[in-house]
């Protein structure tokens, strides 16, 4: 009678289960495990980095975390599946699938470095990530609000997911793909005579035209679609790569402006919502200006004519001796401030100007006579307008 060794298969990735669901929950009920619902604190802010082979990820990563405020180093998931975790999983002759790159991506971006905001660098790539990614976000939401009246409220803020794409068109993109390989070939030549600096990674894709245009069609037919997707779902933008380095990120920056409806917390929004946006009162202030000051005229022309008066007489002899500066401070005593209505036609008068106007106002008490038989201090009240006036100083030549 003979026996056998029960023998374990390696996995295929072909034949792992597709079921999204499925996999996001047992990845997400090992995370419990092992942390702890409390201790689940993703990124509030995520960016979804996506592009075309040659579309310039690498060169912008670095640029979008300099627009967010981002201190985090990046999450590239080519690289955190060459990871010691990872190589584990291959040495074992199994396949890194959909299972182990969520639970690889989850346990990495549990870590505190990421807390605020993290750029991640080829996430999603299949259908079943793109279920999982909006699984998590559902997660974060439901983790909000059963923490939302406990002492670690402040620690789950409302996530906001951004998905950004890099976009270039085959023709480009193989192209730049080529270029990148002739560039790494004669960089790591010298490297290896020199001895100075670091070999860079030589792609097959980036010397072989025929590779380097299938890749960009895997780009397109699984990971674009992908990205796409989440159109309807999480904040998107688009960006077109094919345009200078300068272009690209000027459109980076329009795409990621601050959008307080979009990143507040609701409460927080409404709380402040009815205070207006610096933007909408610059959008029609000139024909506000002129509107009050015409209003002067008809109103308050006797006080329009002395506040002109103080400035032409008072005001710009002193504001032409700092011409260089840019900036004068004049103090008056002069009771026709004490209207506040000539105060504001003072601004707008230099306003409308050109200048960069501010008044404060500084009283103190000054002592006119004192009492003796009684000790009293009689007093007057002393109040002094100081001026500021700022404008674009002079350029002058220094030797």
């Amino acid at each position: 009678m003979s026996s056998s060794k029960p023998v374990t298969l390696p996995v295929s990735h072909d034949l792992e289960i597709k079921d999204a669901q499925l996999i996001f929950n047992r990845v997400w009920k090992g995370l419990e495990n092992d942390h702890g619902r409390k201790n689940l604190l993703f990124p509030k802010e995520l960016i979804l980095l996506g592009g075309a082979p040659g579309a310039g990820k690498g060169t912008h990563t670095d640029f979008i975390r300099k627009v967010r405020g981002i201190s985090s180093r990046p999450i590239v998931m080519s690289q955190l599946l060459d990871s010691p975790d990872a190589r584990k999983i291959k040495a074992a002759g199994g396949m890194v699938g959909d299972e182990e790159v969520l639970r690889l991506l989850l346990r990495e971006l549990l870590k505190p470095e990421h807390r605020d905001s993290t750029v991640l660098d080829g996430f999603p790539r299949t259908g079943v990530q793109v279920e999982c990614l909006k699984m998590l976000y559902d997660q974060m939401i439901s983790l909000r609000r059963e923490f939302s009246n406990t002492r670690e409220a402040h620690l789950f803020k409302q996530p906001t997911f951004h998905i950004m794409v890099l976009f270039v068109d085959e023709a480009e993109s193989v192209a730049r793909q080529l270029k990148r390989g002739r560039e790494s070939v004669a960089h790591n030549k010298e490297v290896r005579q020199s001895g100075v600096g670091e070999l860079l990674e030589e792609r097959a894709t980036d010397f072989d035209p025929e590779l380097a245009r299938n890749r960009y069609r895997t780009f397109k037919e699984k990971t674009y679609d992908a990205l796409v997707s989440l159109k309807q779902i999480f904040h998107y933008h688009f960006i077109n790569a094919q345009a200078s380095i300068e272009t690209v990120q000027r459109n980076i920056i329009r795409e990621l402006e601050y959008q307080s409806s979009l990143e507040l917390d609701p409460r927080t929004y409404d709380t402040l919502r009815h205070i207006p946006l610096a933007d909408e009162i610059v959008k029609h202030a000139r024909q506000e200006l002129v509107n009050r000051l015409d209003s002067y005229e008809v109103e308050h022309a006797q006080l329009l004519y002395a506040v002109v008066d103080f400035i032409q007489h008072k005001t710009m002899p002193i504001i032409m001796r700092y011409a260089v500066s840019g900036r004068a401070m004049i103090n008056t005593e002069d009771v026709l401030f004490d209207n506040p209505v000539a105060l504001a036609i003072l601004i707008d008068i230099f306003s409308e100007r050109g200048f960069r106007t501010s008044v404060d106002i500084h009283q103190q008490e000054i002592p006119v006579r004192f009492d003796v038989a009684t000790g009293l201090i009689e007093t007057r009240r002393k109040k002094v307008y100081r001026i500021t006036v700022m404008f674009t100083g002079s350029t002058i030549r220094r030797g």
